[in-house]
């Protein structure tokens, strides 16, 4: 009698031919099929190949299913990594933050923060009389004195965002000192102290207080004193006030950012050819022989239903079978609808089970234990009150 071991190619695919455990189950799975199915008092029209690879299909599925799971649960701490350096099957990943800080980006790069997008500086060369500049024609980049829009690829170019116009008034403050005797001026400037009335008592002034008296004076110049401003109006920049002296021509400069590309961000980043979604998280079929007791009874139980299936479908094929005075009538179109049954109640307790041991359940699902004993511990009396129940 053939065995597993000993039938070449015994399953289509050959996913699981070379595991022992695989092997010994496979020729126990032949006599389980056929007994489950009647074979003892009706021939079951099934060959060992065929039960085989409903074996194979089996333990396929029961990976797919646990993989999703996986894949649900870790994905966001996959995202970017190589495809093909590992196979993640019967792996316990590390948490990471790695997506958030990804998806984090683009509002750094818009605060000028850091990101993965480069600001660029460029200038204008304003002119004596004239008040508007074509952002597009005439910003160019402080480095080569090229166009900025000009030099960009063809096929990228996009919009420009001004992110912002250095022009202002230079500013100049003057800190007086209340106390103009020398030692008060020594310790005015080298330890921020002040005297008042009587030159023997000082005080230490916080630091803060300069910056904000600093901050103060620097607003109040530019909204008190300083007519510099600009207007952005589509593709034009319009510069007050216009320019009329030498002082007020020369160079503008500007900070530029780029259309920002996805897929090129300021930095070289291979990540982008990494794991982008489930489709191609490196993951293959659980190997049979690390599979738990319960697995292994769920893919039996499968296996089963598969057959049955395909018991059906052979039996499907012939309605009648003509016999001395009668016809023996077959139950192909029964054992099909049964094994579609048995197919779907076993992938929904499954999925149903599968879906409570995600990370975010488990998670919740600790945190229910921990209140429930937290509740618990408040009942516990004290041993004749030398004893403190915190909860």
């Amino acid at each position: 009698m053939s065995t597993f071991s000993t039938t070449i190619g015994p399953t289509p695919f050959g996913f699981f031919d070379s595991d022992a455990t695989f092997q010994s189950e496979a020729d126990a799975m032949v006599l389980f099929v056929k007994r489950k199915l009647g074979d003892d008092v009706l021939s079951v029209e099934l060959t060992k190949k065929e039960i085989w690879a409903c074996f194979e299909e089996a333990c396929c599925e029961y990976s797919r299913l646990i993989h999703e799971t996986k894949i649900t649960s870790e994905l966001t701490n996959l995202l970017g990594l190589p495809t093909g350096s590992a196979d993640l099957t019967n792996k316990y990943a590390r948490q990471t933050l790695e997506h958030l800080l990804r998806m984090a980006e683009p509002y750094a790069s818009q605060a000028f923060v850091g990101g993965s997008y480069d600001a660029t500086l460029g200038y204008l060369d304003l002119a004596t009389g004239r008040q508007d500049y074509d952002i597009y024609s005439e910003v160019k980049d402080n480095e080569t004195g090229i166009g900025i829009y000009d030099s960009m690829a063809s096929g990228s170019k996009g919009k420009l965002k001004i992110a912002e116009v250095f022009h202002f008034e230079p500013l100049a403050a003057q800190h007086f000192l209340l106390n103009a005797s020398n030692i008060t001026n020594f310790l005015a400037t080298n330890f921020n102290y002040e005297s008042y009335v009587n030159s023997t008592v000082f005080y230490v002034l916080p630091v803060f207080e300069d910056v904000l008296r600093r901050g103060m004076l620097e607003t109040a110049f530019r909204v008190r004193r300083s007519n510099y401003s600009y207007e952005i109006m589509g593709r034009k920049l319009r510069i007050y006030p216009i320019p009329t002296t030498d002082l007020q021509t020369g160079r503008l400069y500007i900070k530029v950012v780029k259309p920002q590309n996805p897929l090129m961000p300021a930095y070289h980043d291979d990540s982008i050819y990494g794991i982008s979604g489930p489709s191609n998280v490196p993951l293959g079929n659980i190997p049979f022989a690390s599979i738990n007791q319960p697995g292994r009874q769920w893919i039996r139980q499968f296996t089963l239903a598969l057959c049955k299936e395909l018991l059906g479908l052979i039996r499907s094929k012939f309605q009648t079978v003509p016999i001395p005075n009668a016809d023996l009538q077959l139950n192909g179109e029964a054992l099909i609808t049964q094994a579609r049954e048995d197919k779907e109640r076993l992938n929904t307790q499954m999925k149903e089970f599968l879906a409570n041991l995600t990370y975010a359940k488990l998670l919740e699902t600790d945190a229910l234990a921990a209140e429930n004993l937290n509740k618990q511990l408040r009942f516990i009396p004290m041993p004749l009150g030398k004893a403190i129940s915190i909860g």
